[in-house]
């Protein structure tokens, strides 16, 4: 009851935090997407870049993400700016891997088809490659959106911003109610943003791909 009271009392600034830390984590998925999809689709296309791309990119995910905050913070200081880089960062493995799979996962009967009727290759991939790949893209964006919730979280220490300050200054004044003021919407925030990106990908499922239950 004790928590529930407080939530109330505190709502206009965990509305601030919250609405923070969606500004952070949109921001980040969107520059995550501008720069993962054109990766993805270059290394389906041009396979030696594939294996040092996504080395890299692996390289990056095994990297604790304090320790990249930390590298940020001498050259871009603190705030947003390093959280959303390091969001970024964390973010393209799954973009750039689902991407070059779901073009790599285009039968070639397809593709055959599509140069028969005189298409050429760029039109290729904008009129059959992308739109069949785009469940599988959409799914590596929801992963990416759903971690990147998260990551955020971890962002404010710092000074990010958003829902990590409240679980940050509930660490520090060993406040459980703090605490949970920022937990609880934070993972609320994360559950949505997973149906949200499971809606999205059920749209822009082709028919064809639907299977009736």
């Amino acid at each position: 009851m004790n928590l529930i009271t407080y939530l109330v009392q505190h709502s206009q600034d965990i509305l601030f935090r919250g609405i923070q830390h969606i500004q952070i984590t949109l921001f980040a998925i969107a520059i995550a997407v501008s720069v993962g999809v054109p990766v993805g689709i270059l290394i389906s296309y041009v396979k030696p870049f594939k294996r040092p791309v996504l080395g890299f990119a692996n390289l990056i995910q095994a990297i604790p993400s304090i320790a990249i905050l930390g590298f940020l913070v001498p050259f871009l200081g603190i705030g947003e700016r390093p959280a959303i880089f390091m969001v970024v960062l964390y973010s393209l493995l799954p973009i750039i891997k689902n991407t070059a799979t779901g073009l790599a996962s285009i039968s070639s009967e397809t593709l055959e088809a599509a140069e028969g009727i005189g298409m050429t290759r760029f039109q290729i991939l904008l009129k059959v490659r992308l739109p069949l790949a785009l469940p599988v893209i959409m799914a590596g964006i929801r992963i990416s959106a759903v971690t990147s919730v998260g990551l955020v979280t971890i962002a404010a220490f710092i000074g990010a911003g958003g829902l990590g300050y409240l679980i940050y200054a509930g660490i520090r004044t060993v406040n459980t109610d703090l605490i949970l003021s920022g937990a609880i919407p934070a993972c609320i925030l994360a559950l949505a943003v997973d149906w949200l990106g499971g809606f999205v990908e059920k749209i822009v499922t082709p028919k064809c791909f639907k299977i009736k239950q």
